[in-house]
């Protein structure tokens, strides 16, 4: 978590809150709004649910995932959205995924999109 180290640049605060293979993509994924657990996981698929489950801990931990306690659910289920906070780095991680497209084409190389945009179509 921030806050326990020296830090010498701004952009080492950013990146240790967003350290970690999954974590943007966890972020990224749930700009359209909260998710349930399983459908989140299905976002990540190359993720092990021991290192997602990490991952969105930490996430929590740093305030940018907010488990969110579904009282009206039987049995009581939880969803996990973003914080203010997170809200706040979604343009910088849309400027990223924007970026790695255009680097996948130029690169030729093989991304398969999940989200809304490119709904599961290849990117050539």
């Amino acid at each position: 978590m921030p806050g326990a180290r020296n830090y010498f640049c701004s952009i080492e605060v950013a990146l240790d809150c967003i350290n970690g293979k999954w974590k943007p993509t966890i972020v990224y994924r749930l700009k359209g709004g909260a998710l349930r657990f399983t459908a989140l996981r299905r976002q990540v698929p190359g993720a092990s649910r021991k290192v997602f489950t990490e991952q969105l801990r930490q996430l929590q931990a740093d305030g940018l995932v907010e488990r969110i306690e579904l009282d009206d659910e039987v049995p009581r289920g939880v969803s996990y959205g973003l914080t203010p906070v997170a809200q706040a780095l979604l343009p910088a991680l849309q400027l990223l995924h924007d970026w790695g497209i255009a680097h996948a084409r130029r690169r030729r190389l093989h991304l398969r999109l999940l989200d809304e945009q490119a709904d599961n179509e290849d990117v050539p």
